[in-house]
């Protein structure tokens, strides 16, 4: 029976796997290598192994390990992909594990393919015998661009657990809520026309200056309305990123785009955002005469929240240290908790480290990692169900 490697391997290992996700298909690249490496160690540990492909993506798939039966149970998950990054900003090979000052760096070291290690690592020596309750180990692809991995965990709809972790980073402090994201687009379409007389157009441009206000004001009324004092920026938030509109100085503008980003809170929900977003615009332009277009750029991540006293939340307090608290960036947990599972994000890595050059893992954050883990699986798993 083939043995489990160290840590140290697993870890050198998947951070030399590139395992890119992007909505850029230049950059976007398949995780199915680092899938089929993971699935051997977990079934060198004793897991029972399911990878399920990605419909669309061949290169691409889940690995949903299991060791023990009974019901509910704890899972361990993580996404095993990253998002791409530019080498020579690095000052080490981003594919390379490199320990330096007390640090392991390398591309997907704190955002979070680690995480997938030590969550085996803590697993390690166990025997499907001991446990009352399954621990599950899942990888998934895709959540830094199109949540598939996530999302088809959740259309398969089979009970993976009852209580999650999800190891993104977080310093090692638990998160029971987090906003969602919509990335909507708004175009609006005139008519082009020489300067000189604006008779002979319709500006796109005048139009899209009403579309802003009227998103000003829905903002300013979404702000007065929801609250959640949990989080650092306690109401949703509305950006303004991106606007093009129109090609010349002396030609009357005959088509303008704005890209918006939207965070709602938990209670928000994305299709009534995304329909009361359309029917506010059509109702401001209804008698310029301008066409509308408003669709979205991504399908959206919803927000969401564990209730707090969740025996997971509880747990996870109780063996940080620290009460569970709110981020604004998004997580694969809203798929999670579709499947009745409580879910926690909380793992060893830092959010400032992710995404950004010269990404590393503090080693000092390790040990209490493992304690964490595996105590955590004691808990949830080997005691007998109360």
């Amino acid at each position: 029976m083939k043995q489990l490697p160290s840590l140290t391997h697993m870890l050198t290992r998947l951070i030399a796997q590139p395992s890119v996700s992007s909505v850029s298909p230049e950059f976007d690249m398949g995780n199915r290598a680092l899938i089929d490496e993971l699935a051997g160690w977990c079934e060198a540990a004793g897991f029972a192994v399911e990878i399920t492909p990605i419909e669309g993506h061949p290169d691409k798939a889940n690995l949903v390990a299991t060791l023990g039966r009974g019901p509910g149970g704890l899972v361990l998950a993580g996404h095993t992909d990253t998002v791409p990054c530019d080498p020579g900003l690095w000052r080490q090979d981003p594919f390379k594990l490199t320990e330096r000052d007390g640090r392991f760096y390398g591309l997907g070291t704190s955002d979070m393919k680690c995480f997938l290690a030590l969550a085996l690592e803590a697993a390690r020596g166990l025997a499907a015998e001991q446990f009352h309750q399954p621990l599950v180990i899942l990888a998934t692809a895709d959540e830094e661009s199109s949540m598939a991995g996530a999302k088809a965990i959740r259309a398969a709809g089979r009970p993976l657990g009852r209580h999650a972790i999800i190891g993104e980073p977080t310093g090692m402090r638990p998160v029971r809520m987090h906003k969602g994201i919509l990335m909507e687009a708004v175009r609006i379409t005139g008519r082009s026309g020489h300067s000189s007389d604006p008779r002979l157009g319709n500006n796109a441009l005048e139009g899209m200056h009403k579309a802003i206000a009227e998103i000003l004001a829905w903002r300013h009324e979404l702000q007065q309305r929801y609250s959640n004092p949990l989080f650092k920026v306690a109401t949703p938030t509305l950006n303004l990123g991106h606007i093009h509109g129109g090609d010349n100085p002396n030609r009357i503008c005959g088509h303008c785009e704005l890209h918006i980003d939207l965070r709602p809170l938990p209670g928000m929900d994305l299709d009534e955002l995304r329909d009361a977003l359309e029917t506010r615009l059509a109702r401001t332009l209804a008698d310029t005469g301008l066409g509308l277009e408003v669709f979205r750029l991504f399908d959206g991540t919803p927000a969401m929240e564990t209730p707090a006293d969740a025996p997971i939340v509880r747990a996870a307090e109780m063996l940080t240290g620290h009460p569970a608290g709110a981020v604004a960036f998004g997580t694969e947990g809203p798929y999670l908790r579709d499947l009745d599972m409580d879910v926690v994000v909380l793992g060893p890595g830092d959010i400032e480290q992710a995404h950004q050059p010269d990404e590393y893992l503090a080693l000092d954050r390790i040990p209490p990692t493992l304690d964490m883990l595996r105590s955590l699986i004691t808990s949830f798993c080997l005691k007998p169900t109360r």
